[in-house]
């Protein structure tokens, strides 16, 4: 299952379960943790289905045996759990008789849990679809059934990402309460990108629903290393928010516990020196925390406690949690380890007490990158966070004395009006930064190779589906002139003056159709070895693909202005032209004929980058643009600074002349806005402008004729 064809799932899925929620009456909180119980039993049903041959041909194998086991015991030794008949998802799709479904969902998570560790039991949904079922009968036989559309060969991976995107879902349908358990899942590939847990133990102490330890093993599976490489152990406080993160870890096969206690008090894993990695997006600016909670603990205490000023009068509350959080993140790692989480940017200059833990932090050598991200990145902050990044192994190094500051707040996907995330090559290119500093240019060399792959693979599907929407133009033109033609002697005398005025005829003696479309030539770039990590080779492949996408540009808005201007005369023709009940314009295929050529239009030239969605044409471009984001930042492969985006401060500058301040705005600079626009973005402006400008134009005289004549009708001929 390619991107593409997930994301079509994904949305159809969401689409059919929140129509339901409608229908229902149910609010995103009643609904969210059944919904994903059910997403659990369709992947454990698919799971299991996979695994069953071999369950039964290894029970079938040492029955009657002095080493014969139980079938369940076998079923978790090659699938991870057994699965009873009343638990398969066929049996819950054509329950028998006057079974209810939510007494049959309920046993069917009480018959998996049975077989589980004590970890895994009380933890799936059951008594929310008692809930259900009493608003409408027929809502939970109807997701059922929506679920069953998950192909009965997707993977473990692909029923994560499906889990990932309900949980997302369901958070931004929350507000405030989904921010507690869900942390946007691009937020999270960056703080994994970076940090790049490839073997170890993982610590997260405000786990939420365990999106951290997903996208670490995402990672894993994307450069071919195992998940089993990891074992994960997280806290949560929120029971509910518990279940579900165990869920998560049953859902994408990791290794691990999650343990609902309270990290301020408790420390079940004994977690100091412990972890080699830390991930988290704990509560930002929790107020009222016990001095006497926290004073004897080693995890909060190494570097000093957020302490209110001396003369306040309840002395045994700390300041502001920030700080004891950062604190735990540092003291949980090992010597080599690295953290990488999510706090509130006023942490990054808070003064008082907060100021001594920071400058102790920062003298130690351990702070390594601090990245300030968008604003509406999150569902429950507006305004911009900071990353922090800590690195035990610098420590002893070239950086030790140096922190990487970059100011992240410029580069964003805008999702809807409230909302913007990172793309997956925005998360690859700002982590690219970061290897550059740490001079890792082979890791660069090979994205940038990735790149041109890509934009290789994308050159070679133009050809095809731009003849294809050249054919079908010329089939429209031809149609409409030769109806035109046609219809002439046929016209009543007050339809030709309607269509003279109109000016639509002249428009349709100016249609003509295209004979060819050239497209450059791009043989040199296709032959292109993209695994020659040569610096001065890919910077000249990028080179010549900028002449490719200036054409390919080029062609794209000659087209649009034409398609645009095509499909305007064909709606007038529609109103003015046609005869009415005139099959002819049936007989010339001339009914629903703009839909098939918008379709096929868009996918010649049609962007919608929140779904990835991209015309042939615009291919190229994209991965132009994402290779020449960095290309052009970093010519040589090598780090070095970039105004208004990254900035490797020094100890004198971090230190002695911004006093310890992590603030990634008081170094990087500020780019004046509309200085880096390129001469290719601005003829696309003009073209778009151009293009409007006609349309409205063939509209305007439309309106001028029908203005006119209602007036003529209302005055009946009199003079006005």
């Amino acid at each position: 299952m390619n991107n593409a064809e997930l994301k079509k799932l994904e949305d159809d899925l969401w689409d059919a379960a929140n129509s339901l929620r409608a229908y229902g009456g149910l609010k995103a909180s009643d609904y969210a943790v059944p919904v994903l119980g059910l997403i659990f039993l369709r992947f454990a049903d698919n799971k299991y289905s996979h695994a069953e041959t071999a369950i039964n041909k290894a029970f079938a194998a040492d029955k009657g045996t002095r080493i014969e086991r139980p079938i369940d015991k076998v079923a978790i030794e090659k699938c991870g759990f057994y699965l009873p008949e009343k638990a398969r998802y066929d049996y819950l799709l054509n329950l028998p008789g006057e079974t209810k479904t939510a007494q049959a969902i309920k046993e069917a998570m009480e018959s998996i849990e049975q077989f589980q560790d004590v970890q895994f039991q009380g933890v799936l949904p059951k008594d929310p679809y008692f809930d259900i079922e009493k608003k409408k009968d027929d809502i939970l036989p109807q997701l059922l059934k929506s679920f069953s559309d998950i192909p009965k060969d997707a993977s473990g991976d692909v029923f994560g990402k499906i889990y990932e995107y309900f949980l997302g879902k369901f958070a931004l349908s929350e507000g405030q309460k989904g921010g507690e358990f869900f942390t946007p899942t691009a937020v999270v590939r960056f703080l994994v990108e970076v940090i790049e847990p490839f073997q170890g133990k993982i610590f997260d102490p405000a786990c939420g629903s365990g999106g951290m330890f997903v996208q670490s093993a995402n990672f894993l599976q994307k450069v071919n290393k195992d998940r089993n490489n990891i074992y994960v152990e997280g806290q949560e406080f929120m029971g509910e928010t518990v279940r579900l993160a165990k869920m998560n870890l049953l859902v994408n096969n990791l290794r691990g516990k999650i343990a609902e206690v309270n990290s301020y008090e408790i420390d079940q894993f004994n977690s100091l020196g412990k972890y080699d990695y830390v991930l988290a997006n704990p509560p930002f600016n929790v107020k009222g925390i016990k001095e006497s909670t926290v004073k004897n603990d080693s995890r909060f205490t190494t570097y000093g406690l957020p302490k209110p000023k001396s003369g306040k009068k309840d002395q045994d509350k700390i300041t502001d949690a920030n700080y004891l959080w950062i604190s735990l993140f540092a003291t949980s790692l090992n010597e080599t380890g690295r953290a990488g989480f999510v706090m509130a940017n006023s942490a990054s200059d808070a003064r008082n007490a907060e100021y001594n833990i920071r400058r102790k932090m920062v003298d130690s050598g351990i702070v390594d990158c601090m990245v300030t991200i968008p604003s509406n990145m999150f569902y429950t902050v507006t305004l911009p966070a900071t990353l922090w990044f800590l690195d035990k192994g610098k420590v002893g190094t070239k950086r030790q004395d140096k922190i990487l500051f970059v100011d992240a707040r410029n580069t964003f996907r805008q999702l809807d009006r409230a909302h913007r995330d990172w793309s997956e090559e925005q998360i690859r290119n700002l982590a690219a930064i970061v290897r550059l500093y740490r001079g890792e240019t082979a890791h660069y060399l090979t994205l940038i190779a990735e790149y041109i792959t890509k934009a290789i693979a994308a050159l070679q599907e133009v050809a095809q589906p731009v003849e294809k929407y050249r054919k079908l133009y010329n089939q429209l033109v031809e149609n409409l002139t030769l109806y035109a033609k046609e219809s002439k002697p046929r016209r009543k005398s007050a339809q030709a003056k309607k269509l003279q005025a109109s000016g639509l005829e002249m428009q349709l003696g100016k249609l003509s159709t295209m004979s060819s479309i050239n497209l450059p030539d791009t043989a040199d770039l296709s032959a292109f070895d993209p695994e020659n990590l040569d610096n001065k080779a890919q910077l000249t492949f990028a080179a010549g693909l900028a002449k490719v996408v200036e054409s390919y540009q080029h062609l794209a808005d000659t087209l649009k202005k034409e398609h645009n201007r095509l499909l305007e005369i064909y709606k007038q023709a529609g109103k003015l032209l046609r005869l009415k009940q005139d099959k002819r314009w049936s007989e010339l295929g001339l009914i629903g004929t703009d839909k098939v050529l918008i379709e096929a239009f868009e996918q010649v030239s049609f962007v919608d980058e929140v779904k990835e969605i991209r015309g042939v044409l615009n291919w190229p471009e994209y991965w132009f643009e994402v290779m020449d984001w960095l290309q052009s930042r970093f010519p040589k492969a090598e780090y070095e600074d970039v105004v208004g985006l990254c900035k490797a401060a020094e100890r004198q500058e971090y230190a002695e002349e911004q006093d310890y301040s992590l603030n990634a705005g008081r170094y990087v600079g500020v780019v004046i806005e509309g200085e880096d626009i390129s001469e290719i973005e601005f003829k696309k402006i003009i073209d778009e402008k151009s293009s409007q400008f006609e349309q409205l134009t063939l509209q305007s005289r439309e309106l001028e004729y029908q203005i006119s004549t209602n007036l003529n009708q209302i005055f009946k001929g009199q003079k006005l």
